[in-house]
């Protein structure tokens, strides 16, 4: 299909950051960054202009062009770095070295290019998950993408994991991902809500605030006691709105992590 590619500038990386999180909620697909100009790709068909006017700053310089069907394969690959979080994981594509000197090394093929913002969370979710002991648990990936985080679980030790996405692109290349990791304790769902007769130990969700918002509930309904849930895809100034939804739920946010801009949350049932 043909894209929309959106220009902007002139932005700083923090404002990239912000705009790369606003424009997935209204569904662009793909970002590039070029100095102080952020490109950012959407579906001819899913342009809902009146959302990007909410969002676009009326002193930012705008253009837009159509672009025909791409490979966005070869187009993320020219620039897509690994993510290595410490000495624990590194997480990259089939066409990297294996990183040396990391405890876990996870293969993904994301097919399209990564914003900042995207490794700024996938950062810090990994951050947490290496605090946490996964033998014999329980997980539930929810808003799995790509099934990175739950490709980790299991490599972690997790028992079962329930891998849940809506999206039909995701869901297909979640299979590919866990097939080529070696996993086979990955159940991979397509849903748009949290209907499961089942708790979890952990719970990850590395989404968007209006999501966590909307699933808090059924986030609290399918976790255990003594549960731990790990949320982010997360601005800054969003931990007041999570915090309140999820007290009213009796859940506690324990920690926070920061990165770039992002958050990080780790609650837990309140005693």
């Amino acid at each position: 299909m043909n894209y929309w590619q959106y220009s902007f500038r002139p932005l700083d990386a923090q404002q990239k950051e912000i705009m790369v999180a606003q424009l997935s909620e209204i569904g662009f697909e793909g970002f590039e960054e070029a100095g102080d100009t952020l490109h950012a790709f959407i579906p001819e068909t899913d342009l809902d202009e009146d959302s990007l006017h909410t969002i676009v700053n009326a002193e930012l310089e705008t253009s837009r062009k159509l672009v025909p069907p791409t490979n966005w394969n070869a187009e993320w690959e020219k620039d897509f770095e690994p993510v290595i979080v410490h000495d624990f994981a590194a997480i990259r594509a089939h066409f990297h070295a294996p990183a040396a000197n990391v405890q876990h090394d996870v293969i993904i093929t994301p097919k399209m290019s990564f914003g900042t913002g995207h490794h700024a969370t996938t950062y810090m979710m990994i951050e947490y998950m290496s605090e946490l002991d996964f033998q014999h648990k329980s997980v539930l990936d929810f808003g799995t993408g790509t099934a990175v985080l739950a490709i980790l679980a299991e490599k972690l030790g997790a028992e079962r994991i329930v891998a849940i996405d809506n999206d039909d692109w995701s869901i297909e290349n979640s299979k590919e991902n866990i097939e080529v990791n070696g996993c086979s304790r990955i159940e991979l769902l397509k849903a748009d809500r949290l209907e499961l007769a089942q708790e979890f130990d952990i719970i990850l969700a590395n989404i968007n605030k209006n999501v966590l918002l909307g699933n808090m509930t059924a986030i609290r309904q399918h976790l255990k006691g003594g549960g731990v849930v790990i949320m982010s895809g997360l601005l800054s100034g969003d931990r007041k709105d999570i915090e309140a939804s999820a007290v009213k739920e009796m859940l506690k946010v324990d920690e926070q992590k920061d990165r770039q801009n992002w958050i990080a949350l780790r609650l837990s049932v309140k005693p």
